[in-house]
């Protein structure tokens, strides 16, 4: 049997952001529970904004095919959303946007999202942990026929939760994010049977 093929990455253009934090720790649990794991770099979600004039005069920018071939390769998805002003990040909603145009006559619509499962997670300084952007990504994924799993992880106070080294200070916590790669893992395995 092959194994799973996860596409990783978080909301977020900084690098160092909680949120790319995070999404690092989910991916090893991943590859811990037999999945091959691609961990995308926050310049591949730094693209043009979407604009239908842009797409009609030259076609989908290098950058964003890039991105959707990424997703089109991935069986499941491990996202870590940053939430800006109570939703999802305009840099994660961009990308998603790029994704989902079709590129070519007869192309399936939404083929870089449609039938895959995503675990979603989420990290701020805040104490909700950007619940309530998750909120907001799991209607735009499942209107693009994601299968989002039900239980999700926000990080609260994530200024305080990892140390020097991006590891999380808290085990349960830890503990908490591998179980849910390992929950998207198994997903990934069942629908590929």
């Amino acid at each position: 049997m092959t194994s799973p093929r996860i596409l990783a990455f978080a909301g977020s253009l900084r690098r160092e952001s909680f949120n790319w934090k995070l999404i690092r720790i989910a991916a090893a649990a991943a590859r811990a529970a037999g999945a091959e794991v691609r961990l995308l770099d926050p310049a591949d979600l730094d693209l043009p904004l979407f604009s239908e004039d842009r797409e009609h005069s030259g076609g989908m920018p290098p950058a964003a095919q890039r991105f959707k071939r990424a997703l089109v390769e991935a069986q499941g998805f491990l996202i870590a959303s940053p939430e800006y002003n109570a939703s999802l990040s305009a840099a994660l909603k961009n990308a998603i946007d790029w994704a989902s145009r079709t590129e070519a006559p007869g192309e399936p619509p939404l083929l870089a999202f449609q039938g895959r499962p995503a675990a979603l997670f989420s990290a701020s300084p805040g104490a909700l942990g950007g619940l309530r952007g998750l909120v907001h990504l799991t209607l735009v994924l499942q209107n693009l026929r994601v299968f989002v799993l039900p239980e999700q992880r926000a990080l609260g106070r994530a200024h305080e939760a990892f140390d020097a080294d991006g590891t999380l200070r808290d085990k349960a916590v830890e503990a908490h994010v591998g179980r849910l790669a390992g929950q998207l893992v198994d997903s990934v395995r069942r629908l590929s049977n």
